[in-house]
């Protein structure tokens, strides 16, 4: 019973770890995709079409 107790727990670890990485990635991504939209809209000022 204490094996599968720990082969749960170890799967219980890295699922979340797992899901640490992916919400880090995700926010690290959000933010660079809001930057370099900001910078496309700073240089829409200076385009004459």
């Amino acid at each position: 019973m204490e094996r599968i107790y720990h082969k749960v727990l170890s799967a219980g670890a890295l699922s979340l770890a797992c899901g640490i990485v992916a919400i880090v990635a995700g926010v690290s991504t959000g933010v660079l995709l809001i930057i370099s939209g900001g910078k496309l809209l700073a240089a829409k000022k200076d385009m004459d079409i």
